[in-house]
């Protein structure tokens, strides 16, 4: 008895460490991200560390140098620091942007060199290998000086720490390399410890040079350098200058009590005489709003903390935010890629305001205050159509914050925002897509800001004719129902602000203005006008509303400029009225009529995953009955086709995660078909149960859950929703919230 009972025991003490080891040791969402995905094939995403949503990331910048294209050569071929195919290293930005299609950012460069200081990049650049990144880490071995570059984040600082070899080794810090080498730059030289200074950005999508703002920053080194100085191209400069700087046509003096230099191409260098191998930390926060306010960033959120104690906390919240949903089932690169896409969306909108609240308002020139988030970066023509319906479902009070975000930009700016980044007003693109957004997150219960104010925002970008910077064209819209040839991609942008009155109409109606929500769905409802019964397509009309001719229905594609479109065809534009699908069914005869021209799409290859205005296409196919295993063939298909755990794992342009937001919703098996609809259609998940974590302060359930029964990954035959049948490839957003289950039967 005393044998079996120390059996017993030590049975149970064996398989108690066992299972403490598997819980400890067991993969978290964050393990499955790979940051790589994306930084090939256009995907515009970089591989450096970021905080959830953070201002501040590091990337390894590799588009300028000897061995790739110069930016000296031309600045705009390239919309971010890193390019996988790349392999020539000259620093690592601290402030970037990810998966946008123009360059901005990718600037104040870290480099880490040995031997004689050289400050000319493509000299000093080097090859690198032994890349690693992961949720909040990037290392990489530079080949020219041995030395280990390792990087982490928080959320406005990005910590380094490189160790370097015996010998003399340097850090510099270039302020004249970026993604658009915009004019401008100050830095001083506080101690033999600290830097501080600023870099002047603004030219994305080629803005002019009113645009320009100034970012703001303080690097930290854990070790006083033994010797340290300034640049100015094309030598070392050392000494005292003061200069006067202009940003935004506000002067500026800078200080002239230490080493300082002021101008284009300039930079300073820290440098140490090793003895052995030594470790160098530094921390660098950032601000758009002043040097103090970089330093308080650093000091706040960093502090005495090591590398290892900033990366820990990062890596928590980044596990806290992917844990919002989990999977289980399919197979590790199924959740590779699923989790780095709900990574990706997790980076835009970012925060904008610093520790203390202030952050630089939109037009005024004045600092604005926070107790809250203030979110930038609303590359909204892109966002609109998936990626905030996400955040509604699953991060609902960040989507809340990124409306009154829009709301303050409309109190500072008089107007919605339509492509803003960081406090500046683009105007990249067209439509008037924050509408759809604010009416879209209403109508999903999110309604803690103040929806009156936001209703007066839309009515005033949706009806004032004379310089409405949303709407160009507007008059020739509303007194003819569209924009003609006169106008920028005249079919498209009607087409946009269809979308917008659709969202306005719908929010109308649950305010109780009958009036207007009779107006602008009538008015939504205009691109009929454009239809051309025998092509069964939208066509461009001309100012006397003839048809446009020489009409070419394939112009356009790969973004080609055309005449009717923005960014894609007459194919790519034929089904983007998703609030009024059975309207453009009718138009086209009828559901086969419908069905085969959709179908046609695919086969003559006019699809493009690539880009937005026919993302939600392979959803289609579920308004067609007996067609909807189209669609669940079809999304299956993409995700393998497009969707891979490798560089080039993304279709093209990640467009601040709308790719990404496109591929998490596929793979669970709900779509958001029709922008400020509350309504999701149905295909088949990719997992076998995907777990929502809802927010209580928005929804009364702790969670819904989508399953999947598959026997032979066939057919969906049947949608149960709390365990009774679903008799619908379309649920409403209520229902799936204040629901359980939704479970998927295959045949």
């Amino acid at each position: 008895m005393i044998f079996n009972k120390r059996i017993t025991i030590g049975t149970a003490c064996f398989f108690y460490m066992l299972f403490f080891s598997l819980t400890i040791f067991a993969q978290q969402p964050a393990d499955y991200v790979n940051p790589f995905i994306g930084t090939s094939n256009y995907g515009a995403t970089f591989p450096g560390p970021i905080a959830p949503r953070g201002m501040a990331s590091v990337s390894p910048f590799n588009v300028a140098g000897s061995q790739n294209l110069p930016l000296e050569k031309d600045s705009r071929w390239l919309s971010n620091p890193y390019v996988n195919e790349n392999k020539f290293l000259t620093g690592f930005s601290q402030v970037n942007l990810s998966g946008v299609g123009c360059p901005e950012l990718g600037v104040i460069l870290l480099m880490p060199t040995t031997g004689t200081v050289e400050t000319n990049h493509l000299k000093y650049g080097s090859t690198y290998r032994n890349e690693v990144a992961r949720a909040g880490y990037y290392s990489t071995n530079i080949d020219k000086y041995n030395v280990k570059a390792e990087f982490t984040a928080s959320k406005r600082v990005g910590v380094s720490r490189l160790t370097f070899p015996k010998g003399q080794s340097n850090i510099l810090l270039n302020l004249g390399l970026g993604l658009t080498n915009e004019e401008g730059a100050m830095v001083k030289i506080v101690s033999s410890t600290e830097i501080e200074g600023i870099r002047s950005v603004g030219s994305f999508c080629y803005n002019s040079p009113e645009a320009a703002y100034p970012i703001y920053f303080v690097a930290k080194f854990s070790k006083p350098a033994d010797q340290f100085g300034v640049w100015k191209k094309p030598s070392k400069y050392s000494g005292v200058e003061a200069q006067w700087m202009n940003y935004n046509g506000k002067t500026r003096m800078m200080d002239n009590t230490t080493k300082m230099v002021v101008g284009d191409s300039i930079g300073t260098y820290f440098t140490y005489k090793f003895e052995k191998t030594e470790t160098v930390e530094v921390k660098i926060g950032v601000s758009y709003v002043s040097i103090e306010n970089a330093r308080e960033n650093l000091e706040k959120e960093t502090g005495n903390k090591s590398f290892d104690a900033v990366y820990d906390e990062t890596y928590k919240q980044w596990n806290d935010v992917l844990s919002k949903i989990s999977v289980e089932g399919g197979s590790k690169e199924d959740k590779i890629i699923f989790y780095t896409a709900l990574y990706h969306t997790l980076i835009h909108p970012n925060t904008l305001n610093d520790f203390n609240g202030e952050y630089p308002e939109i037009k005024t020139g004045k600092i604005g205050k926070t107790t809250g988030t203030r979110y930038t970066v609303f590359s909204l023509w892109d966002t609109y159509r998936n990626l905030h319906q996400l955040m509604s479902l699953t991060y609902p009070e960040q989507q809340s914050n990124m409306v009154k975000s829009m709301l303050e930009m409309y109190d500072e700016n008089g107007w919605l925002p339509k492509w803003e980044l960081n406090s500046t007003e683009t105007f990249t693109m067209v439509g008037d897509p924050a509408s759809i957004v604010i009416a879209d997150t209403y109508l999903k219960g999110i309604r803690d800001f103040d929806v009156q104010k936001a209703y007066r925002a839309m009515l005033k970008g949706a009806d004032q004719i004379e310089d409405n910077p949303l709407r160009p064209g507007l008059q020739d819209y509303i007194e003819k129902g569209f924009l003609t040839t006169k106008d920028r991609g005249p079919v498209s942008t009607t087409q946009e602000y269809n979308a917008s009155d659709y969202s306005i109409s719908l929010l109308a109606k649950a305010l109780g203005k009958k009036e207007d929500y009779l107006r602008f769905k009538n008015r939504s409802l205009s691109y009929r006008k454009l239809f051309d019964k025998n092509l069964k397509l939208l066509r461009p009309r001309t100012s006397d509303e003839k048809w446009y001719e020489p009409f070419d229905p394939a112009s356009g594609a790969n973004f080609e400029e055309n005449v009717g479109f923005i960014e894609g065809n007459a194919w790519q534009y034929a089904f983007m009225v998703p609030h009024d699908m059975k309207g453009l069914i009718k138009l086209m005869g009828g559901d086969k009529p419908f069905a085969n021209q959709l179908q046609k799409v695919f086969d003559i290859k006019q699809f493009d995953m690539a880009n937005e205005p026919d993302i939600a296409y392979p959803f289609l196919f579920n308004y067609i009955k007996d067609d909807e295993w189209k669609s669940q063939e079809l999304v299956k298909k993409l995700v393998k086709e497009y969707f891979q755990n490798k560089p080039d794992g993304l279709p093209g342009n990640d467009d601040t995660g709308t790719m990404s937001a496109w591929l998490v919703y596929a793979m669970m098996g709900i779509y958001p078909i029709s922008p400020g609809d509350p309504v999701y259609t149905i295909t088949t998940p990719m997992f076998d149960k995907i777990t929502i974590q809802l927010d209580s302060k928005y929804y009364k359930n702790k969670s819904i859950v989508i399953e999947r029964e598959v026997n032979n990954d066939g057919k969906i035959k049947k949608i149960q929703l709390n365990g009774k049948t679903h008799d619908s490839f379309f649920i409403s957003h209520d229902a799936l919230v204040n629901g359980t289950t939704l479970k998927v039967i295959q045949n």
